[in-house]
């Protein structure tokens, strides 16, 4: 017995078990995450529930579970209640009701059922009981109702995006172009100049905008009269509603698709999910400035923590004497990733926020004052912070790489009379960068999922604008933008509709999953081939 505990087989075992538990873990929390997110799109059936007080619920059943029945004698049969999604916020007051399964005296799946997801409000459950063109009726009952709606919803949808363009772009432009031109007016006017031929061009330039917006005024006011359709919808309680068809997302009768219509409408929310702007305190509609604002901090911070970083490394390794302050050094940076990420975020609004960008704004952008430019949260003084936060894994990794690259390929490239900073360059460097990706796949890992110090450094519930667009200089790094683990903090923890936004805390984190995933990966791909380049070096 003595021998085998001394071979360090248990030890072995111990930790392969230990591994193997932990990769357990990881995949069932992976599993709950994917089972609780990925059903979320797809289009269950709307039941009709006729109850024993013959009270009638309608909507989409979201989960089932037992009643608890604390004090019960032994014996007692268990009671179960459902969870009905009924939507129609605006007609009863919550989009969720508690049904008990014995107070169930039928159920049923009415074809004529149909789900209307809007722009504000949420679903709408009902049937249709007529469409009208300008207040008169076009179509009575479910069957002429649908058909009338199908024809009619597309070009109300198309009518509904052209509004939103105008919006964004047209107006968005002119707005941006008016705003510069009044920063250049209050610039002048600094300089004590507020007469001349200057400040004639840019009077002249704003009313020439002031104009064109008019015109787009003119434009949205003709769209919005144009769409006089509307739909009745009858709700159970007695209930209607008449809906214009431009505040209709879509409409579908669940009940009535086969199993490759619901697949077709389910890869359709998933795009919508991953392409669209957020809807209705971002429980509904997509998260595509989510996925924007992470991708591009990571990257953002990526530019930064690799060279600082690593010019740290190599001077620690490669040119500074070693000795007590080196050491003390080396523990300094050890202890920084102990450091917890709220105190960089604390750190990143005291220095980088009011300290930086004040200065940036008192000295670049004093017509803007008091509104601040870049002294205020953005995506460029998030990714700065992520940095610091994220710089002592990729000189920790760096540091590695250096002591792992044999001593003779420095001697042998200065005994052929390269210089120091040659040998490093050439030499020494590209054997380093399968080391320096492996330190920033662990940087962009942790800077993905960080949510404390971005929520008072840039991040926002939702941003109106992204940091990137087609306005000089394109890059607007003093933009405020939206991060997918805030977005999950937001959704779980801040939403009045809890019920809601339940479903959209596990897609988000999905997807949020996938985004990590495949930064990682790409440079794993990379590491991996500059790995092969470099097979006659230690790695």
């Amino acid at each position: 017995m003595t021998r085998f505990w001394r071979s360090g087989e248990p030890f072995i075992w111990l930790t392969g078990g230990a591994q193997a538990l932990s990769l357990i873990m990881v995949a069932g929390l992976i599993l709950l995450v994917m089972a609780n997110g990925l059903g979320f799109f797809w289009p269950s059936d709307i039941v009709g529930l006729t109850l024993t007080d013959g009270k009638m619920v309608m909507g989409q059943v979201t989960q089932r579970e037992r009643i608890p029945q604390p004090g019960a004698l032994p014996g007692t049969a268990d009671r179960y209640r459902i969870q009905v999604k009924v939507g129609n916020r605006d007609l009863y007051g919550a989009d969720f009701v508690w049904v008990e399964e014995a107070k169930i005296a039928k159920r049923q799946t009415p074809r004529d059922a149909i789900l209307i997801e809007r722009r504000e409000w949420g679903n709408l459950y009902g049937v249709i009981k007529e469409v009208k063109e300008a207040g008169s009726p076009v179509a009575q009952g479910p069957q002429a109702g649908w058909l009338a709606l199908q024809a009619r919803v597309p070009d109300a949808t198309h009518v509904a995006k052209e509004i939103v363009r105008i919006e964004k772009k047209e107006i968005g432009a002119i707005n941006y172009a008016q705003e510069q031109i009044r920063l250049r007016l209050k610039k002048l006017e600094l300089r004590e100049i507020t007469s001349g031929p200057e400040v004639d061009r840019l009077k002249q330039e704003m009313a020439t905008w002031q104009a064109k917006y008019k015109d787009q005024e003119a434009a949205l006011a003709r769209l919005n009269q144009s769409q006089t359709a509307s739909v009745v919808i009858s709700a159970p309680g007695d209930k209607e509603k008449e809906l214009p068809l431009t505040q209709v997302v879509r409409a579908y009768r669940p009940n009535t698709m086969g199993v490759l219509a619901k697949t077709g409408f389910y890869l359709a929310k998933v795009w919508e999910f991953v392409s669209d702007d957020p809807r209705e305190s971002n429980t509904e509609g997509g998260v595509f400035p989510a996925i924007f604002g992470t991708v591009m901090m990571v990257m953002i911070m990526s530019l930064v923590v690799t060279p600082l970083g690593v010019l740290a490394a190599f001077y620690l390794r490669e040119y500074a004497r070693q000795g007590p302050f080196v050491s003390a050094v080396r523990i300094a940076v050890n202890n920084l990733a102990g450091v917890p990420s709220i105190v960089f975020g604390v750190f990143g609004v005291g220095f980088f926020i009011y300290f930086v960008g004040g200065t940036i704004d008192r000295t670049f952008f004093p017509e803007a004052l008091p509104t601040p430019t870049f002294g205020t949260g953005g995506i460029l003084w998030a990714s700065l912070t992520l940095a610091l936060l994220t710089v002592p894994v990729v000189i920790v990794a760096t540091e590695e790489g250096l002591a792992a690259i044999p001593g003779g390929m420095r001697e042998a490239s200065l005994a052929l009379g390269a210089t120091k900073f040659e040998t490093t360059w050439r030499v020494v460097l590209p054997a380093l960068m399968p080391s320096i990706l492996t330190g920033l796949i662990l940087a962009m890992a942790r800077a993905a999922g960080e949510v404390a110090p971005l929520m008072i450094t840039g991040v926002v519930k939702l941003a109106p604008s992204l940091p990137l667009d087609g306005f000089w200089p394109f890059f607007h790094l003093e933009r405020k933008f939206m991060h997918l683990g805030f977005h999950i903090y937001d959704v779980g923890f801040q939403s009045p509709n809890v019920d809601a936004a339940r479903p959209m805390v596990f897609t988000t984190a999905i997807l949020l999953l996938l985004v990590v995933l495949v930064l990682n990966l790409t440079a794993i791909l990379i590491r991996n081939r500059m790995r092969k380049q470099y097979a006659g070096s230690a790695f």
